[in-house]
C-alpha cells in the first residue's frame, strides 16, 4: 500500500491486483491506475459492470471495508492490441478521513473520486464529485443531503492543485514518474501549486487555458478543517492534444500555414527591430499589418465558419491592405502623429498583454469581463499618451520590442515556449467568452528563461542601435508627396531648369503617335516638313 507498482497490461486477458493484509484501522482503500493515453477498465469483478468500474487512462475505484475485511481484489483490462505500461497504487485511508466522491450524484459510480477533464483549443475543464466524511467499517455514513451543522459534509473544503510536467517532453515514463508526485496528499502538497480552495457551497467544477502539447496534472485534496484530515482524488492529466490522431497530434502539433505565417512576420520583425526608424514605410506597413491583422482574424473567428488555413490567409490578406493603407495615409497627408499613436498602440497593447501574463490576470476581479477589457484598454492607451510628446522614442521603442516579440513567436511554432501566450490569451479571451473563467497560469522553465534572454537581448540592442543611428538625424523625413510637391512647385516657377521647357507628357505621347503614323506614309502632300 501506498507505493507505486508499473504494470504491462495485454488484451488476452485481464491481470488480477490481490492487496492482502490490511490492517483493522483503515476504512477505505482508494485504487488506482494510470496510462499516458490508452484507456484501462478498472473493476471489482473479471467481467466489469457500469456501476462497480471505471475507464480512462486515469482512473480510480474506493472500496469500503468490511468489518473483518484483510484482502481486495481488483481487475485490470484493456483493449489496446499491443502490450500497455500502466502504473497502479492503493492508497488506504482510516475512518477520520473524508471519502472522495462519496456524494456522487451525477457519474454512475456510488462513489466516484475521479475528477473528470474536457479540453478544447480554448479551455481545459475538470469536474468532481463532492466528498463525505469518513465513517468506520459497516458504519452508517452521513447524509449526504444534510444542508447544515458541523457533523454534515458541508463543512468540507477542496483545494485544486495543479502540476506541470518538463517542457516538451512527452515520454510516457516521465509522465508516470511525475504523476506519483500527484497522488499522495503531503506530496501533492509539495509539488503542485494550489490554485483554488472550493468550499462545498461552491460547484465542484473549475477551467483553466489549454496549452497544447505541454503536459498537466491535476488533482484535488479534500479537507476536513474540523478533524484536520484530509484526502486526495485520483489525479489526472492532459496534453490538450491527441496522440493517436493522424495530423496534428501531439508529436507534431502545428500547422505548416502557422509556420509559414509566422516565420515571415519573424524576418519582418528582425528587420523593424533594428531598421525600423530608418525605413518608415516598413514600420508602419508592419504596424498596420499587425492592427488589421489581428481584428480581422478575431472577426472571422466568431462570425464565420472557416477553418484556419483559411481565416489565416484572409487574416494575411487584410493586414497587407491595412499596411498599404496606412503607409498610404502617412504619404500623402503626413500626419506623423497620428500614424505614430497607432504604433503606440500596438506597444501598448503588448505592455497589457504582459501585465495580465503575470499572476495579476488571475485576480479574482479579472473574470468580470467587463472591468479587464476596460483595465486592458487604459493600460495600452497609456503607454502611447505617455510617449506621445517624444514620437521618435516611442517608434523606436515599438519597433525593437514589437519587432523582437514577433522572432519569439515564430521560435514558438517549432520550439515550444510559454511566452506565446503572453498574446494567446488576450486573444483567447477576445475569441471565447467562457474562457474568462479559466485560470491562465502556464509553465516557465528551461526554455523560458532563455528565449527570454533572447528577447531581452534583441530588444536592447534593436533601441541602442537605432538610438546611435538616429541621433543626429531629423526625427522624422518629410514625406514623399511633400518633397514630390516642392519638387513640381520649383520645375514650374524655375525657368532656368531644362524640365521647364520640355512639353507636357499628354503632347509627347500625341507627338510620338502621330510620328508612328506618317512615317508609315509615302511622302506627300500630308507628310508635314518639319516632324
Amino acid at each position: 500500500m501506498g507505493r507505486f507498482t508499473d504494470v504491462r497490461l495485454n488484451l488476452s486477458s485481464p491481470t488480477e491486483f490481490l492487496l492482502q493484509n490490511i490492517p483493522s484501522n483503515v476504512s477505505f482503500i482508494l485504487f488506482q491506475v494510470h496510462s499516458q493515453y490508452v484507456n484501462v477498465t478498472l473493476s471489482v469483478n473479471k467481467i466489469p459492470n457500469i456501476n462497480d468500474s471505471e475507464t480512462g487512462n486515469d482512473a480510480g475505484l474506493i472500496t469500503i471495508l468490511r468489518t473483518n475485511q484483510t484482502v481486495c481484489t481488483w481487475y485490470l483490462q484493456t483493449s489496446y492490441p499491443d502490450t500497455l505500461l500502466a502504473s497502479a497504487i492503493t492508497i488506504p485511508y482510516t475512518e477520520r478521513n473524508p471519502i472522495p466522491g462519496a456524494c456522487n450524484l451525477e457519474f454512475s459510480l456510488d462513489v466516484d473520486p475521479n475528477v473528470y477533464l474536457q479540453y478544447n483549443l480554448y479551455e481545459t475543464i475538470i469536474t468532481f464529485a463532492p466528498a463525505n466524511l469518513g465513517h468506520a467499517r459497516n458504519a452508517t455514513p452521513p447524509a449526504c443531503d444534510v444542508q447544515t451543522g458541523q457533523e454534515s459534509r458541508w463543512r468540507l473544503q477542496y483545494d485544486v492543485f495543479q502540476y506541470f510536467l518538463p517542457e516538451n517532453n512527452l515520454n510516457e515514463s516521465v509522465l508516470l514518474a511525475h504523476l506519483q508526485k500527484m497522488s499522495l496528499v503531503p506530496q501533492i502538497s509539495a509539488n503542485g501549486v494550489k490554485l483554488a480552495t472550493l468550499t462545498s457551497s461552491d460547484r465542484t467544477t473549475m477551467s483553466f487555458s489549454s496549452v497544447p502539447g505541454q503536459g498537466v496534472i491535476y488533482n484535488v485534496v479534500v479537507r476536513d478543517p474540523l478533524l484536520n484530515t484530509s484526502a486526495a482524488y485520483v489525479p489526472v492529466h492532459t496534453y490538450a492534444c491527441n496522440f493517436s490522431a493522424a495530423a496534428d497530434n501531439c508529436a507534431n502539433l502545428g500547422k505548416t500555414s502557422t509556420k509559414v505565417f509566422f516565420t515571415f512576420c519573424a524576418v519582418f520583425g528582425l528587420f523593424i527591430c533594428f531598421f525600423g526608424h530608418r525605413y518608415l514605410k516598413i514600420d508602419f506597413f508592419s504596424m498596420g499589418f499587425i492592427i488589421f491583422g489581428f481584428f480581422m482574424f478575431v472577426l472571422l473567428t466568431n462570425v464565420t465558419p472557416l477553418n484556419h488555413d483559411a481565416r489565416l490567409m484572409l487574416t494575411a490578406l487584410t493586414g497587407v491592405v491595412g499596411g498599404l493603407m496606412l503607409v498610404g495615409y502617412w504619404w500623402r497627408f503626413g500626419c506623423i502623429y497620428f500614424c505614430i499613436l497607432l504604433v503606440g498602440l500596438v506597444l501598448g497593447f503588448l505592455v497589457a498583454s504582459i501585465v495580465f501574463f503575470t499572476p495579476i490576470g488571475d485576480y479574482a476581479t479579472f473574470r468580470n469581463d467587463s472591468l479587464f477589457w476596460l483595465t486592458f484598454t487604459c493600460i495600452a492607451l497609456m503607454v502611447p499618451a505617455c510617449l506621445l510628446p517624444f514620437p521618435k522614442i516611442l517608434n523606436i521603442l515599438s519597433c525593437s520590442a514589437v519587432g523582437s516579440y514577433m522572432v519569439v513567436l515564430a521560435i514558438d511554432c517549432y520550439l515550444y515556449t510559454s511566452l506565446s501566450y503572453i498574446t494567446l490569451n488576450v486573444l483567447k479571451r477576445a475569441l471565447n467568452r467562457s474562457f474568462s473563467t479559466a485560470y491562465s497560469s502556464v509553465p516557465f522553465q528551461e526554455n523560458d528563461f532563455i528565449i527570454l534572454t533572447v528577447w531581452v537581448i534583441l530588444l536592447v540592442t534593436g533601441v541602442t542601435t537605432q538610438v546611435c543611428r538616429e541621433g543626429d538625424r531629423p526625427a522624422f523625413p518629410p514625406t514623399p508627396y511633400v518633397i514630390w510637391k516642392r519638387n513640381r512647385e520649383r520645375r514650374i516657377t524655375n525657368i532656368l531648369d531644362p524640365i521647364y521647357h520640355t512639353p507636357p507628357l499628354k503632347d509627347r505621347l500625341l507627338a510620338r503617335i502621330r510620328d508612328c503614323f506618317y512615317k508609315e506614309q509615302p511622302l506627300g502632300e500630308r507628310t508635314p516638313l518639319l516632324l
